[in-house]
């Protein structure tokens, strides 16, 4: 609980209380405080006489206020500020300002270091006026309001129990071994409407699957029937981002045996495949489209034009032929491997 100082009505209360002899406890609970904070007032703030005043104790904890905060080294008027204003307007900026100042060899302003904060903090803290805005407009960004530059760890929708692709197998990472795929969805008009996609990362074969909307139920339908449609060695892992709708994704897991790892957040580079190709994709479900009015067999032969179209990434094959050469040799590896006597 945060503490709150004791006001000038509360500090009166205090005083007719103990002149009333009333005990610290009753006075603790006609004001709704804690009996040690009545105990500390009247042991702090009393007098030289030893008699206890309201508003001798309120002007001691300003005081008491004044003495525990520390000068501020940019206050408007000064030789230091007129400086620092004067160097902004010859378009400086503050960390350039700030490692100027500490260089050089002025005996007033040895005295205290000036960081590129204190200077944004003495802008910033300004009274709405003409010199606020002028000193705003001679930053580099010009913005009127500061922000920070991280707003901390978003916390809705967070996806439980999930796996982070720092703990990806490496052989996925090479594109040797076929069944590993990357998903994410492509979403249309006010997202509204969306289609799944799901890429095998080896060859470039493309799913495109109808989704009802964007919800966790939706993905986990869709992304669960179009996996199950693929032979067991072709499901072996996939990589989403975090979007909300895989917070059912252990589901997809215990009904397709893929395992699903989850990038980092921002990060769209750790799905390469999948974002590559969502700019052939835009060539058939353009950004703005409603998305809706796309049938399961529509999306089906968008996909296949998609996977009949050669690549210069694999000299010009197409990802079906690629798929299966891929798939010949995992089977071929299979039966090559020697049996284990147990």
């Amino acid at each position: 609980m945060s503490y709150h100082e004791l006001s000038v009505e509360e500090r009166a209360a205090i005083l007719i209380g103990h002149v009333q002899g009333l005990s610290q406890r009753r006075i603790a609970r006609l004001i709704e405080r804690s009996p040690s904070i009545i105990s500390r007032e009247l042991r702090r703030n009393r007098e030289v006489c030893g008699s206890y005043s309201a508003r001798a104790a309120q002007q001691q904890m300003q005081a008491r206020r004044q003495t525990c905060r520390p000068m501020r080294k940019l206050l408007p008027g000064s030789e230091r500020f007129e400086l620092v204003a004067h160097m902004l307007r010859e378009r400086l900026s503050p960390e350039q300002i700030a490692g100027k100042v500490c260089s050089m060899n002025i005996p007033s302003l040895r005295d205290a270091y000036v960081c590129r904060e204190t200077i944004y903090n003495a802008i910033y803290a300004l009274p709405v006026g003409e010199l606020r805005k002028e000193l705003i407009i001679c930053l580099r960004q010009g913005k009127t309001a500061r922000w920070p530059r991280s707003g901390g760890v978003d916390r809705r929708g967070q996806i439980p129990e999930m796996f982070s692709i720092h703990v990806r197998p490496p052989e996925i990472e090479d594109r040797l071994m076929p069944g590993h795929w990357e998903g994410d969805l492509i979403k249309g008009k006010a997202n509204a409407s969306s289609v799944g996609t799901l890429v095998e990362r080896t060859s470039g074969y493309l799913m495109l699957v109808k989704m009802n909307d964007a919800t966790a139920t939706s993905a986990m339908e869709g992304f669960s029937a179009a996996l199950n449609s693929m032979p067991l060695a072709m499901r072996r892992s996939m990589t989403y981002d975090q979007g909300r709708e895989m917070t059912r994704h252990a589901e997809i897991t215990q009904s397709t045996g893929v395992a699903i790892y989850f990038c980092d957040p921002h990060s769209p580079w750790q799905r390469g495949s999948n974002e590559n190709i969502h700019g052939l994709i835009r060539q058939y479900l353009p950004k703005g489209a409603d998305l809706s009015g796309h049938s399961q067999g529509q999306l089906d032969a968008i996909a296949l034009q998609l996977n009949i179209r050669p690549r210069k990434c694999f000299d010009f094959k197409c990802p079906i032929e690629v798929m299966s050469e891929v798939m010949q040799k995992a089977i071929a590896m299979r039966h090559d491997t020697p049996m284990t006597i147990q």
